[in-house]
């Protein structure tokens, strides 16, 4: 047993610094607050306990148990088949977020509720403002075009009476747009958040789930199980991840001074370069691009501002 507990505390150095799961899962604390995880935790050929990843309620329950020990959410659940994100992936990312804001602001990390981001797509699950809110005190607007998955937020953050006075919630009616409808001319944000669907098609998305299932299992399946979930609005749209974050690029350009740092996961390397051309002919005053690992793939945040240096100086967090 004591092999077993020295190897699940290794260090996974992809994680960003500040992340709490960068020494692993504590799985004898996580099943202490949340017993229900017990059901799902074995211990695989290498003599090390985990849970099997290609199976979502065994993934919900993990995340259950971490946002109880690390983010004292005592309530969250989503509906089935909605997006079970994995939290550590989702921490980087606000991580991340605060290393950039810094960067903006003599190198101190800005916290407190006067900075707030607006997370465009916020899913059922409401990840990024919880662990925005937790690690930095941050305020958020979530939006999505999914009434169920607002309805769904809605509850968590009922459920949870801190997350009240921190995260407000907003409908986008128009599944063209992404910060049109939403950013009226008196708001001001510290950053945007995003993970954009990636896909062109249901049937890209379902290839892809088949890919990575048989990926985490080793074994041969045509039928998928989404083992994070997810429904159409958040898997694909037309146009796919290039689409999504294009058309983002170009609407942002119309709100240059209401927003610090415009951000989003760009999953697909290939994308990088057109879109990149596109800042340029918004004519983007910094673009920044992030490397960050998840899991087993790699991802990156790309990140741009219209303000010069001066004026990322002067904003007041």
């Amino acid at each position: 047993m004591e092999k077993i507990k020295q190897q699940t505390i290794t260090e996974k150095t992809n994680l960003h610094p500040r992340n709490l799961d960068r020494f692993g899962y504590d799985f004898e604390q996580l099943i202490k607050n949340c017993p229900e995880l017990n059901n799902f935790v074995a211990v695989n050929e290498h003599n090390i306990e985990t849970i099997d990843f290609s199976n979502p309620e065994a993934v919900k329950s993990l995340n259950k148990a971490l946002l109880i020990t690390h983010y004292d959410i005592q309530d969250w659940d989503i509906p089935k088949n909605y997006l079970c994100p994995p939290i550590p992936g989702r921490a980087d990312y606000i991580h991340y977020i605060a290393d950039l804001l810094a960067s903006s602001n003599n190198g101190i990390i800005p916290e407190g509720e006067t900075v707030q981001g607006l997370d465009i797509g916020i899913g059922a699950n409401c990840i990024y403002p919880i662990i925005g809110n937790s690690a930095y005190g941050w305020s958020f607007v979530g939006t999505d075009i999914d009434l169920k998955a607002i309805e769904n937020c809605s509850k968590i953050i009922e459920s949870n009476p801190k997350l009240i006075d921190a995260i407000s919630l907003q409908q986008q009616t128009e599944a063209r747009f992404i910060f049109k409808n939403i950013i009226t001319p008196e708001d001001k944000f510290t950053f945007t958040i995003c993970n954009p669907p990636f896909h062109n098609s249901k049937e890209e998305a379902t290839k892809s789930s088949i890919r990575k299932i048989n990926n985490l299992e080793n074994t041969r399946t045509k039928n998928p199980v989404l083992n994070f979930g997810g429904q159409n609005t958040e898997l694909w749209c037309e146009g796919g991840e290039l689409g999504f974050v294009t058309q983002m690029i170009y609407e942002s350009a119309k709100y240059p001074m209401q927003c610090l740092w415009f951000t989003t996961l760009v999953s697909k390397k290939e994308n990088l370069s057109s879109l990149y051309k596109t800042l340029n002919k918004v004519s983007a005053a910094e673009v920044k691009t992030i490397d960050m690992a998840q899991g087993q793939k790699t991802s990156r945040i790309i990140a741009w501002t219209f303000l010069s240096e001066t004026q990322q100086k002067a904003w007041k967090f």
